[in-house]
């Protein structure tokens, strides 16, 4: 059944090995972390996948590389592949397991982080939090370099599964320092005199209604950015619910506005299905973050 496979020299867990880590690194150097040793191995090991297969594996793209679409299909059966192999290694030796969550800066700051720090009856497992955008999340998860990401958008591309952990109404908070009552700050809206921040990396600029279409005082990344630069008292800012800014009443006009903080901001935790039939413990660990975040919220 396999006997081609082993016909010619050029094959080995290694060989494939350095085609998943040069593939993610997207350059030789960084994935040999500057090692000219290893980097000459690197790059020896992917021409003999090339000679074995009888194909381009990797091509220039800019400064580094990048691996081409027979490169990216067979680094995705070699990771596949080799975290089976890893896991089943774990479980022989009853190794504690890692499993990578990616988020946005906001949902790590107040969901996982507080979850994941109590405290543990026993061993278990371990994780590992990463700041990672929605595009970035979805294309980890198709090469499983990410277990399970914290995603917003309401569909993701096939076979990634996804499930809704709660939504929260977006709120625009307007600093009295800029408008004294709802009468002034709708006046300022009405003017477009009223700045605004804008947290990119989580709400889209069309989405923030009563800005469409303006350009923001301030960019930035986060919802927590947006609430640090809020508190200062210079910009307004739609922010979720539960992280609506200290001495609120005292100190912001809460705007309703219909088409912005009528809608809903929700949060759905993404997995790979093909995870959890490489590792039976990841079923588990959805379950888990399932109910504990969805309780959460």
């Amino acid at each position: 059944m396999f006997a081609r496979l082993f016909t010619d020299s050029g094959l080995s867990l290694d060989r494939l090995r350095a085609l998943v880590e040069v593939g993610a690194a997207a350059s030789i150097a960084r994935a040999a972390e500057g090692d000219p040793i290893r980097q000459s191995q690197y790059s020896r090991q992917i021409k003999e996948l090339e000679d074995f297969f009888q194909t381009k594996l990797v091509e220039r793209h800019g400064k580094g590389i990048r691996l081409t679409p027979g490169g990216r299909e067979l680094a995705r059966i070699s990771r596949f592949f080799l975290m089976g192999l890893s896991n089943f290694r774990r479980g022989c030796l009853a190794e504690e397991q890692i499993f990578r969550i990616g988020a946005s800066a906001t949902f790590v700051d107040r969901f996982l982080v507080p979850l994941l720090a109590q405290p543990s009856r026993g061993p278990g497992p371990r994780y590992a939090l990463e700041t990672v955008d929605h595009i970035e999340i979805e294309r980890r998860l198709h090469d499983l370099t990410l277990d399970f990401g914290i995603v917003t958008a309401a569909a993701v591309s096939r076979p990634l599964r996804l499930e809704e952990l709660g939504g929260w109404r977006l709120r625009l908070w307007i600093p009295k320092l800029l408008c004294r009552d709802e009468s002034q700050a709708r006046q300022a809206l009405r003017d477009k005199q009223l700045p605004f921040v804008w947290p990119a990396h989580e709400l889209a600029l069309p989405d923030l209604g009563v800005f469409k279409g303006r350009e923001p005082r301030l960019v930035c990344a986060s919802f927590l950015e947006a609430k640090t630069a809020l508190e200062r008292g210079g910009v307004a800012a739609f922010l979720p619910e539960f992280l609506a800014p200290a001495q609120a009443a005292d100190r912001f006009v809460c705007l309703s506005i219909k088409g912005s903080d009528g809608s809903l901001y929700r949060y759905h935790l993404a997995w790979n299905p093909r995870l959890l039939r490489l590792n039976p413990h990841a079923t588990r660990q959805r379950d888990f973050l399932l109910a504990s975040l969805t309780k959460g919220t």
